[in-house]
């Protein structure tokens, strides 16, 4: 497993494949993703612990442990913590390709591109 740092928490990677990748994500109180989107991946995220702010193409919405969130690919979305607690969530990707690089920023908190 590898663990990564981001200035909106930490994401580690539990299992990689050709078809797939899932990882346990973590968002501190107050921070949130880049409003983003991918070319080549769709991802399924379930909550495990936490209050967030999801942002789908444009609506937002509020979920909270036991909740789920289905990106296709090409949606615009971000998650933000809005609670007191670390969020936590599961993220299952799945298409041909799961490279940070098929990352498309639109908006971002930490001036990333």
């Amino acid at each position: 497993m590898s663990e990564s740092t981001r200035p909106w928490g930490r994401y580690e990677i539990l299992q990689e494949s050709p078809e797939y990748k899932v990882k346990c994500i973590w968002v501190i109180p107050g921070k949130r993703l880049s409003y983003q989107r991918h070319k080549k991946r769709a991802e399924h995220w379930f909550i495990v612990a936490g209050t967030a702010r999801i942002t789908l193409n444009g609506v937002e919405s509020h979920v909270v442990a036991g909740d789920s969130v289905d990106i296709a690919i090409a949606d615009l979305h971000r998650i933000e913590n809005i609670g007191l607690d670390d969020v936590i969530f599961i993220e299952v990707q799945t298409g041909s390709y799961f490279g940070e690089d098929d990352i498309e920023r639109i908006d971002d908190d930490f001036g990333r591109k």
